[in-house]
């Protein structure tokens, strides 16, 4: 289940195989079947995201939809029988949300060859049948590095991951780097919340609010998380030691269920699922899919950091102008 490295594209790439392009459908007829990991709708984080681009397509496509959601702990077998259930259901196209549905898309795609099949933040799982759709996530945590280096007035920040893994790994490369790149010498903590096949951690609030305390106990004062549900638990700690939290994938300052958090969120790295399920889907409908990998880097808009609360608007320059140099390919961001 190890996650592509997704630096250095140009733009939004595609990667096609022999399959080509699909016949397009009649609108009215497709049916969407999207499976969601650990936390679901309503993890104001990843889920969500890619929730809102599936609203999209329903709201402008006119598609229908069904949603199917992850249990903790379960097995792989049980993600197999829920890809299943909705090719057997008649959605077409499937979306699986997370790497860690890798190994149940590689076995089950094949066994429909006429399904499509997308899979976020997996470039492991390859057929004839399966789009990888792909983000620079070390690009926008390099802009939010920037941004935590900036504002830290002690020059010690920290960074969280839900679950070691070689995707939430690029965050941490990446948020290390343009916090380096600011100020050299500042202190960095790093922690993980859980290790694989415990993929708990993207979804224990407590577990993330314990780890935060004991940074901001440390002397960090800016902490940036990649850990989806347990996010709100390190906003919790930031609200306790009046500290500065540094959200992830959506805009989390601007989102309902972070309001009583929103003084201490200065910005989130924009990860935008949203916008590459809802490409890909209106894709399906165009008959314009292909098979392999799309990469959604700073260049293709598929990453960035958000502004909400005006807390950062006294440095955006200054981010501006790391991040143009990432365009123009002037920095390359470490992915490790």
């Amino acid at each position: 289940m190890a996650a592509a490295a997704c630096g250095g594209s140009d733009s939004t790439t595609t990667t096609e195989t022999s399959a080509g392009a699909s016949s397009a459908p009649a609108a009215a007829q497709v049916k969407v079947g999207l499976a969601y990991d650990i936390g679901g709708r309503g993890d104001g984080s990843f889920n969500d995201a890619a929730g809102r681009g599936l609203d999209q397509a329903v709201s402008e496509l006119k598609v229908e939809k069904k949603e199917l959601e992850a249990t903790a702990g379960e097995t792989d077998a049980q993600k197999e029988e829920r890809l299943r259930l909705l090719a057997q259901g008649g959605y077409n196209p499937v979306i699986a949300v997370g790497f860690a549905y890798s190994g149940s898309v590689a076995k089950v795609a094949p066994e429909y060859p006429e399904v499509k099949f997308a899979i976020v933040d997996d470039a492991d799982a390859k057929g004839d049948n399966i789009t990888n759709l792909l983000f620079a996530e070390e690009q926008g945590s390099f802009l939010v590095g920037v941004a935590a280096a900036l504002k830290s007035e002690k020059g010690s920040v920290g960074f969280i991951g839900g679950v070691e893994t070689p995707l939430i790994k690029k965050f941490e490369a990446g948020f290390t780097a343009g916090a380096k790149a600011v100020k050299s010498d500042i202190k960095i903590q790093a922690k993980y919340l859980t290790q694989p096949p415990d993929f708990g951690g993207f979804n224990d609030p407590a577990k993330g609010k314990t780890v935060a305390q004991g940074m901001y106990d440390a002397g960090a004062d800016v902490v940036y998380h990649a850990a989806g549900g347990s996010g709100s638990g390190v906003f919790e700690a930031a609200k306790a030691a009046g500290a500065m939290a540094i959200g992830v994938d959506s805009d989390q300052a601007a989102l309902p269920a972070y309001a009583n958090f929103k003084d201490v969120i200065i910005t989130s790295m924009l990860k935008k699922v949203d916008v590459a399920v809802f490409d890909f889907l209106k894709n399906y409908t165009t008959g314009t899919v292909k098979s392999g990998a799309s990469v959604y880097d700073l260049k293709a808009g598929g990453v960035d950091y958000s502004t909400t609360g005006g807390k950062i608007d006294d440095i955006k320059s200054k981010i501006d102008e790391y991040k143009q140099k990432i365009v123009n390919g002037e920095i390359t961001v470490p992915t490790s």
